[in-house]
Parts: C-alpha cells; sequence; structure tokens
C-alpha cells in the first residue's frame, strides 16, 4: 500500500477509515484524471478513488490537529480571524501534496531508472561484443549497482528464469516502466532480436540517442535557472522585505494591538517559508532525470 504523506494514522486504520469517504471521492474522482496513470507508474495496488478516500480521511485528521494547536494558539493572543483560515489553507495544502504525492513517486522511479541508463547500456554494449550471451548480459545488470535499471532487470530475470521468452519479458517491461528513454531502448532491442539485427549497434545507437537527449536536458534546465532566480528574488527577498516596511509604517498610523501585530509578522513569516519551500521545490523537479 501506498504510503500517504502527512497521515497521522497507521496505513491499515487509514484505509478502514477512509471507507466514510467513498461517496465524496467518487465526485472527486473525475477532477484527478491523471491520478490513475500516476498510481500505475508507481507500481501502487490501489485504485484512484480508494487512494483519494485515504486523502481525504488523513487532511481530516490533520485539519483537527492543527484546530487543536490553532486554539492553543488563540489562548496566547493571536486573533481567531487569523488562525482559522491558515489552518483553512494549510489543510488544502497538504490534500493537493497528498493528491501529487504519486507523481512524485513515479518521476523518483523515473530518475532511478533514467540517472543509471547511459552506464547500463555501456556495460551492455562492451559484454555484447565480448561474446557474452544477451541472457548473462541481463543477469549481470541485474546483480551490478544500477539501480532502478538493475531493480527493473531483477523483476525480468526472474520472469525469464520461470519460462517465458525473452522477448515477451522485454516487452511487458518496456510497457510498466514509466521511463520513455527507458521504453524506448527496450523496444529497439525487442525490435533488434525479432529481425535478428545486430543488438551490438541498436545498443550503440541507443546510447548516442541518451547522450544527446542528457545534453539537450543540460541545456534546458540553464535556460530555466535565471526566471526562477528573479522568482526568488521577487518573492522570498524583495516582497518580505517591503512588507514589513509597508507594515511599520501602517502600525504607526492605525492603532494595531500587540497581538495583531504579532500575528501578520508571524503570517509574512510563514508566507515566506511557504515560497521558500516552494521554490526549493521547483529547482529539484526541474533538475534533468539524466543527471545525479
Amino acid at each position: 500500500m501506498i504510503k500517504i504523506p502527512f497521515a497521522f494514522l497507521p496505513p491499515q486504520l487509514l484505509y478502514k477509515y477512509s471507507r466514510l469517504f467513498l461517496g465524496f471521492s467518487e465526485k472527486l474522482e473525475p477532477r484527478f484524471h491523471f491520478l490513475a496513470l500516476n498510481l500505475e507508474q508507481t507500481e501502487a495496488r490501489i485504485r484512484p478513488i480508494e487512494y483519494i478516500s485515504m486523502c481525504l480521511a488523513s487532511v481530516t485528521v490533520f485539519f483537527f490537529f492543527s484546530l487543536i494547536i490553532c486554539f492553543i494558539v488563540i489562548g496566547l493572543g493571536v486573533p481567531l480571524f487569523i488562525s482559522i483560515p491558515i489552518v483553512l489553507f494549510v489543510s488544502l495544502f497538504v490534500f493537493m501534496q497528498q493528491m501529487a504525492y504519486p507523481k512524485l513517486v513515479a518521476s523518483r522511479r523515473i530518475r532511478g531508472v533514467e540517472i543509471n541508463l547511459l552506464p547500463a547500456l555501456q556495460d551492455m554494449y562492451i559484454q555484447l561484443n565480448s561474446g557474452v550471451p544477451l541472457f548473462n548480459i541481463l543477469v549481470n545488470i541485474a546483480h551490478a549497482d544500477y539501480g532502478g535499471v538493475s531493480e527493473e532487470f531483477s523483476k525480468g530475470v526472474r520472469e525469464i528464469g520461470a519460462g517465458r521468452s525473452q522477448v515477451d519479458v522485454l516487452e511487458e517491461m518496456a510497457v510498466r516502466n514509466p521511463s520513455m528513454l527507458f521504453r524506448r531502448a527496450l523496444w529497439q532491442l525487442v525490435s533488434g532480436m525479432k529481425e535478428g539485427s545486430d543488438i551490438s549497434s541498436l545498443i550503440k545507437e541507443v546510447m548516442q540517442a541518451v547522450s544527446d537527449e542528457q545534453l539537450t536536458q543540460i541545456q534546458r534546465y540553464g535556460g530555466q535557472l535565471s526566471p526562477l532566480a528573479l522568482f526568488y528574488m521577487l518573492i522570498a527577498i524583495i516582497a518580505p522585505s517591503l512588507g514589513i516596511t509597508f507594515i511599520i509604517i501602517l502600525s504607526s498610523f492605525v492603532a494595531l494591538g500587540e497581538g495583531a501585530t504579532k500575528a501578520i509578522f508571524y503570517a509574512l513569516l510563514i508566507i515566506t517559508l511557504f515560497f521558500q519551500i516552494m521554490f526549493l521545490g521547483m529547482i529539484k523537479t526541474r533538475r534533468p532525470t539524466l543527471i545525479s
């Protein structure tokens, strides 16, 4: 069962509690049409409606837990009209993060495969030119330290050892893997095996294609860093500085209480931290998958 982020309950208890939200989940499922594909790519054996129900259950628990903390903060002098909206906003943000979590897991799986794809292909190319049989090459790659590539080949080697043909197993590996580069490499390998072509030359072509894609990703990533850096300067540095100055000037004209002033500064701090974390996430998600 897939892990739910920000869930305070154990997975088994959360799954039982989530049955109460199945009716509401049926109405939300069409709005998250990407969820079924993301769950399939993560190899999670759970239906989209069940995952949505678990997210609703966990965010409900999170909301009431945050509400208790909110009332404690209210007792320290923070106004109610500021605390409650913050709890609602944070709960909504947590729910959206939970819905995006399968996509994050799938992207991690893609990165784990693609980051080791080129070294694994180079290893296969050397072994093919050395006269090593294809099945032995698959076994060697499966036992090597190539991250997600070794994991995928380990599954394939087990199926081949159970009596299935190499072509069928490699085709299924290409279908179920979310990495387009890995699927393209396997499809070319399968096509060469079916047509009786020189597999070594096919692997060499795939290596060149992966190398070109790596260079393209680096150039694209470099072009994205400049606007992201400008966005960071505006949101995380300039805006908070101007906001603090504006609040100081405003407090000299408007009679704000000590609790309200502290609450505004705390809210500004939380918003700034939120954008800082969001910026770091944007940088991390845009990092090329072929580069460690």
